[in-house]
């Protein structure tokens, strides 16, 4: 886990009850103003204020809906919309029952207190990075979506791996890419409608877990396209993306 001494300092501010602006953050609007009493320190990504059920709908339900990307049941994936349904409302269940928490569906202080202590303050979850979604350029750009496309979905990515991460034990997970550029995808032959230039895809390496469980577990983890061993090109790592359709072939590995 990363240090996160900024949010340390937020936190003894609060407590202090001085007033500060919260830090910003590409592909996040700015934090909204915090309610002590409900959801405690301001967070230095993104505060909600209240609580979330089913029916809510707006840029709080959204970003709530990335950090539970990963839990959307097997086979399935979430809308990122806005829009709190009960797809939404079966999500946040899974994530409060996997984390230990009351599992009523219900987004409140002790989900969001859950969500702050899993995120960094440029919005991405303590065990990964952009810098390891994106070994192809500094900027995002060059893909099949703009680059703030690209950065956006690569952030849902990241949570949905948080998700398996934690999942399978809470062991790294490597990831050797993400994001392609159509210029870095052609340099390494990927294929011309691949997930990589939209930002919804990572290739992950064996790690403790092996290339055969990492591809399993993304089954029940949002990833609607899965590759690995027995894959023709997929031997040697396990590929795993978001987006529309579903195709899962590692049959090395049962899939």
């Amino acid at each position: 886990m990363r240090s996160r001494p900024i949010r340390l300092l937020l936190s003894a501010l609060m407590g202090a009850g001085l007033a500060f602006a919260p830090v910003s953050a590409v592909a996040a609007p700015t934090a909204t103003a915090p309610a002590a009493k409900d959801v405690g320190a301001a967070d230095g990504c993104y505060t909600w204020s209240g609580t979330l059920s089913e029916g809510s709908s707006g840029e709080a339900v959204r970003q709530l809906q990335i950090r539970v990307a990963g839990y959307p049941g097997t086979g399935s994936q979430i809308a990122i919309d806005g829009q709190f349904g009960p797809a939404t409302k079966a999500a946040v269940q899974r994530f409060q029952s996997a984390y230990g928490l009351a599992a009523d569906g219900v987004a409140g202080p002790a989900t969001f207190s859950k969500i702050y202590q899993l995120q960094d303050d440029d919005c991405t979850p303590v065990n990964f990075t952009y810098a390891e979604l994106n070994r192809c350029n500094s900027d995002w750009s060059g893909g099949k979506v703009s680059a703030a496309t690209a950065r956006a979905n690569a952030l849902v990515t990241m949570w949905k791996l948080q998700a398996m991460r934690h999942a399978m034990g809470d062991k790294p997970i490597t990831v050797n890419g993400g994001f392609r550029s159509v210029t870095c995808n052609s340099n390494v032959g990927g294929a011309t409608n691949s997930r990589h230039l939209y930002g919804h895809a990572a290739d992950l390496g064996a790690g403790s877990q092996g290339f055969c469980a990492l591809a399993k577990a993304a089954r029940n983890h949002g990833f609607t396209e899965i590759l690995g061993p027995g894959y023709p090109g997929h031997d040697d790592h396990t590929h795993v993306a978001g987006g529309g359709g579903r195709f899962w072939s590692a049959p090395s590995c049962g899939i």
